[in-house]
This record gives structure tokens, sequence and C-alpha cells, in this order.
């Protein structure tokens, strides 16, 4: 009952006309970045995050993860329509979803997208609802050494869980971490990594970074790529909407099972673009019609869809609960968090609490808002697509330079998001992945500073990290998911054997 209390009380601080204004703003914005290739849910909230500095936290977070609902409706449109995934994780969408719409059925396969979606969001909210003040509750009894080792399984979790290469992995996240270092010893006050330069005393700025690796970066990819639009056309209407909705109960275990996929992926740094495949492959395995899938069932629409939002949204519980990201969205929702002078974790539950509940507030809101404007406006969003990409890159770039420019008000932060969109574009090209980069950027310096604070307690010992039960089994397990990869290996060699 606590916090159901607290969550109404989240609605009271949500339902103010200015929060309600910056919620449709922001659900507009983030369809838009998700319909435009080169953009994304990250991208979009990265550039857009300046705008947000003059305004109250809660509503800068509410409008800032709108954007982030609306991209993640958005990049349906263009999948289904277009056969152009507007996000990573809708490429599982096209496989059904573009066939459909070349079947004259592109209305009931963005209405099952959208519905599919709001469903796997609000599960996913409910459960950031009731998990996340307990997991606050619980990290409440975390000292230096416990931060330093949950920092630590983040870091092994990308490595040992990603999809790519470990190597590639480990190589991005280890210049994220030279980067991090970059300036200020916040411990002994020494300049670090500077080779006698002032300007980089300061470091290198998470938000320019975020900037110039995704938004610049992706430019460069699609330009070089040289997309052009064309597509099918759709109209939604309430009686296409209404007949869709009577189809998809009998997909509800399907619609269940991507549910637990997602909620899984997204608390464990799988992402959402993982968890759309797996729900999809699962599903195809699974269904009496697997073997017609990519021919154009609405099942293999819906699964994608539920499991993408169901990561996408519970991303953000290990960020309100913990201070880790989950998705590279939420990463930098949490720099976002760290300018605002908001420190995430636990203690933002207890000092924080219209903050912390006007933001689970919204993501209700924000979805039902969200799946209620992508149902009536689809035709509208989609004519976006007919501008020349000629046109759109310049404006993209330019919004990009506003942004950097206003963090310092400083000419050579354009220079540094210019160098870090070229560094973007090379680990696309080379298939770096860039969420274990910005990961070790955000957490680089707080992880560090737990690390030397555990030192201090322990007087240099190491064994401060296997000193209770705890703090050893959450850096165990970071150790397992470390080598995990070589684990699987020789496990894979035994059995071949």
């Amino acid at each position: 009952m606590e916090e159901v209390n607290a969550l109404f009380h989240g609605f009271a601080v949500v339902l103010t006309p200015f929060n309600l204004m910056l919620m449709m703003i922001g659900i507009v914005l983030g369809v838009i970045i998700g319909v435009l290739p080169g953009l994304g849910g990250a991208n979009g909230v990265a550039i857009l995050l300046p705008l947000t500095f003059t305004m109250p936290p809660t509503s800068a977070i509410i409008m800032l993860s709108c954007i982030y609902w609306g991209a993640l409706f958005g990049g349906a449109i263009t999948s289904v329509l277009f056969n152009i995934p507007g996000e990573p994780w809708s490429v599982a969408t096209t496989f059904d979803g573009y066939p459909m719409a070349q079947q004259g059925r592109a209305g009931e396969a963005l209405t099952g997208a959208f519905t599919s979606s709001f469903i796997g969001a609000l599960v996913a909210v409910v459960m950031i609802t009731f998990l996340a003040p307990l997991v606050a509750k619980f990290a409440l009894q975390f000292g230096p050494p416990e931060f330093f080792s949950v920092y630590l399984l983040t870091f092994c979790s990308f490595i040992g869980m990603g999809k790519g290469s470990p190597f590639k992995t480990l190589a991005a996240m280890m210049l994220g971490f030279a980067l991090a270092a970059v300036g200020m010893d916040t411990v002994t006050g020494q300049l670090r990594l500077i080779f006698g330069f002032t300007d980089l005393m300061r470091g290198f700025d998470f938000l320019i970074a975020v900037i110039g690796l995704f938004g610049i970066g992706e430019i460069l990819l699609t330009m070089e790529e040289g997309l052009s639009f064309t597509g099918k056309t759709a109209t939604i209407n309430p009686k296409v909407v209404l007949e869709t909705w009577k189809k998809l109960p009998q997909y509800w275990l399907t619609s269940l099972r991507s549910c637990l996929i997602g909620c899984w992926m997204g608390i464990t740094p799988g992402g959402a673009t993982p968890a759309s495949f797996m729900s999809y492959g699962i599903a195809k395995r699974m269904s009496r019609d697997g073997d017609k899938f990519g021919s154009g069932q609405l099942e293999g629409v819906v699964a994608p869809e539920t499991a993408a939002h169901a990561a996408g949204t519970s991303a953000l519980l290990p960020m309100l609960a913990l201070g880790i990201p989950g998705s590279p969205t939420a990463a930098v929702l949490l720099g976002g968090l760290l300018i605002w002078g908001l420190q995430p974790g636990p203690l933002l539950f207890v000092e924080q609490k219209d903050f912390v509940w006007g933001l689970i507030a919204s993501m209700y809101l924000g979805n039902i808002a969200g799946l209620i404007i992508v149902l009536t406006c689809v035709p509208l969003f989609a004519a976006i697509l007919r501008v020349p990409f000629s046109i759109i890159a310049p404006i993209i770039i330019v919004i990009c330079a506003i942004g950097a420019y206003t963090v310092h008000s400083a000419m050579l932060d354009i220079w540094y998001m210019l160098m870090f969109g070229v560094v973007g574009y090379v680990f696309k090209k080379l298939d770096y992945p860039l969420a274990p980069l910005v990961l070790a950027l955000v957490l680089g310096d707080r992880a560090e500073d737990s690390f030397r604070q555990s030192m201090l307690m322990a007087q240099g010992d190491m064994a401060i990290f296997f000193s209770n039960r705890l703090v050893g089994s959450i850096t165990a397990l970071a150790l397992v998911l470390l080598f995990w990869p070589l684990i699987s290996m020789a496990i894979a060699k035994l059995r071949g054997v």
C-alpha cells in the first residue's frame, strides 16, 4: 500500500498543465526521432538533454522519458511501412510487419505493434513500481565495497552477456575508462592525462561525448549509406483497431513470454535489441504457425515489439534503485540526473520522493498518451520520411552543435563533439559496441572512487571484496560473467570430446 500511495502522489506531481504539456511534446519529438533512421532513443535524449537544463528536474525527466517512449513507438512505423528499422530493436519487427504492409494489412500490423508495445511497457512499469523501492531499501545497506562490486558486475555482464566479441566490448570499455580519467583526480586533486593542455582540466563532458558518439556518428554512417525512402502508406481507422484488438488475446501466451524475456534482458544489461530477436526466435519455435513466420504473421510483430518495450522500460529499474543504467538511453538519463545535481541510487527514494514517483507516474501516463498519439497520427509521422535525407541530416547536425555548445558555452565543445562523432562512426564501421564505452564514461569515476575508498578502509587488502556474503557473492558473480566467454568455450570443447 505504501507504494500505491506514493504512486498516487506521483500522479499529483505529473498532472499539472506544464508537465502534461512537456509529456505531449516529448512523445511527439520521440516518435519523430524514432521514425528518422540514424537517430534513436539514446541519440534523441542526448541531443535534447540541454533543452532541460533550465527546467525543474521532475519536469525535465518527464519530458526526456516521454521522448524515449515516443522513440520506442516510432521505430515500428518505419519497420512496417518502409522496411527500414527506425531503431535497432525494430529489425525483428520488419520480418513480418513489412510483408503485412505489402499485403495491404499495414493498419493491422501497426495496431498490433503499438498495442503490444504498450502492454510490454505497462508490465515493466508495474514491475518498477513494486520492485524499485524494495531494491532501493536493500541497497541502503551498501558501503563502498558493495557499490564497487555492483559496478564490477555491471561492467563484467556487458563482457560476458554481450552479443558481440568480448574483446571488442573490453576495448571499448577501456577507452571509456581512459576518457573518464582525464582531468582532475577527485580524491587527490592532481591533474591526470591532460598532456599540458589546460582545456582538458575539466575532462571530457559526458553529454558532449554522447551527442557526438550517437548523433554525429549515426548521421555520418547514414550519409554514407545514402538512404532513400520508399514505402507503403497507411491509415488506421477505428474498425481496423477493433478488429486487431479482437485477434490479439489469442496471442496472450506469446505476450506473457515476451514480457518476461524483455524485463529480464532490461534489468540485466542485455538490452532491447537482443530481447526482440530472442522473443521472435522463441515465438517462431513455439508457435503453431512458426513455419509461416516471415510471410506476414501478426504474432511475428507482437513478440519482438512486446519484448523490446518491456526491456527498454525495465532498464530504468537498476538506474533508479542502484544508480546503474541497464541500457544506453538509461546511461544518458543517468548523466542527466548528475547534471541536475541528483544522486541516482537508493537514497533517491528517500531524499527525492517527488522526483522518483513523478517519473514512475509519467511512465504510466506517457505510455497511454503515446499509444493514442501514434494510433491517430501515423500518416503524419510517416510523411516525415518523404523529406529528403539531404535536408534532414544538416538540421540534425545543427541541433547537435547547439546542444553541445550550450553545455559550457564553449566553441571547443563543438570540436570535441565532432571528434567523438568520428570515433562513433569508426566504432560502427569496425563493429565495436558504443554502449560499454558510454557506460565506462558515466560510471568510471564513481567505480574508481568506490574502489579507492574500499582500499583505504581495508588498508590495501583486496580481500575486502569477499569480506561478507553480500559483497562476496556479487564479486564472485562478476568474475564468473567476466570469464564466461572462456567458460562457455571450455564447456563446448568438453561436450565435443
